[in-house]
């Protein structure tokens, strides 16, 4: 792992291209926004923490889940969360808004998140595929 002398965030690569600015707070991503969003994002937390350990980054215009990579971000919205959950491969599934190839094994998968029922199986399940990628297992095979 290659820490920036700069910015203190960590990455598996050395010398990882990043945009370098200081981390914020998660009391500053939701300063202005509903308890109601701000429980969602909890419970999301929680389905992540059951994966394992993880940091959780607040940047600038975005909360990521990290491990050896970022492996989910969050995008605060009015009354809903939009989650990009990075996966190894690509899952075509209705409650994904769209789907970005960057690579064989790397896809941000996007989705809207409204309330704390839709954190089924379905969507633990991705996000622990997600954390796997976060692991960087998935290149390990």
């Amino acid at each position: 792992m290659w820490k920036c002398d700069e910015c203190g965030r960590t990455f598996a690569n050395l010398n990882q291209t990043h945009t370098c600015a200081p981390l914020g707070t998660l009391d500053t991503h939701f300063a202005k926004r509903s308890p109601e969003l701000r429980r969602l994002f909890a419970a999301l937390a929680k389905a992540v923490r059951a994966c394992g350990p993880h940091e959780v980054l607040a940047e600038k215009t975005r909360i990521s889940f990290h491990r050896r990579m970022s492996f989910i971000s969050v995008y605060l919205r009015k009354d809903h969360l939009i989650l990009g959950i990075v996966l190894a491969q690509r899952i075509e599934h209705p409650r994904f808004d769209s789907v970005q190839t960057f690579s064989p094994r790397n896809h941000l998968h996007n989705l809207r998140l409204r309330s704390v029922a839709e954190i089924d199986n379905d969507l633990r399940a991705w996000i622990r595929a997600a954390y796997d990628v976060g692991e960087q297992r998935h290149l390990q095979s």
